[in-house]
């Protein structure tokens, strides 16, 4: 198969939406050890909560403006008078506890950041190593497992909010840290290659 279009793929991202078969083929399920593309990744699985992931995808570029580039230093000193621009912002999901959840998360991101990393304090929950699942079906895919229930709770330990275990498994297969592309689409191969090569980085 040649066109992009027509190769075989986990059916959640449909077929007419080229944008979403994009961010499919090329970001999810690649394994991640970048502190701040976890944060940001993070954030928006807060925002998606309730919602699509397409929802945040189509505003993601937007997110990223008005957070500036989810810079947490800048984040946490926000104002009321940032809050109030968000609020009015309908490039974004204007809802006020997820606003303020993103700047305690900001908060809990830059102490991670004072001690370790947020990439080591995940990625030690699998012992460093990728976890390559093998489903044949879409309904055969947990949204919660043991793993994302332990990292959510040890998320709020730590004073992150709107990371529930739903939540947190979503941000574990989008980053890579799980591969369910299912076994006949074609990036689960790709990503299983990536996962077997991943090397935390010291």
């Amino acid at each position: 198969m040649s066109k992009a279009a027509d190769l075989p793929r986990c059916t959640w991202p449909g077929l007419d939406d080229p944008l979403y078969q994009r961010y499919h083929d090329t970001e999810w399920g690649v394994p991640c050890a970048d502190d701040q593309k976890l944060f940001e990744k993070l954030i928006l699985e807060g925002f998606q909560s309730g919602l699509s992931w397409l929802t945040i995808l189509k505003r993601r570029e937007t997110f990223r403006k008005a957070f500036h580039g989810f810079d947490a230093e800048r984040i946490v000193r926000y104002t009321d008078k940032d809050r109030a621009r968000l609020m009015a912002d309908p490039g974004i999901i204007r809802n006020r506890l997820k606003i303020e959840a993103t700047i305690d998360n900001a908060r809990a991101f830059l102490a991670f950041q004072e001690k370790s990393s947020l990439a080591k304090f995940l990625w030690d929950h699998f012992d460093g190593k990728p976890q390559i699942n093998a489903y044949a079906r879409h309904g055969d895919v947990p949204a919660v497992t043991p793993q994302s229930a332990a990292i959510s709770k040890a998320l709020k330990k730590e004073g992150f909010r709107f990371v529930g275990p739903t939540t947190v498994y979503a941000f574990l297969q989008s980053m890579g840290f799980v591969n369910d592309h299912l076994t006949g689409c074609h990036r689960h191969a790709a990503c299983a290659k990536l996962q077997k090569g991943f090397r935390l980085p010291k």
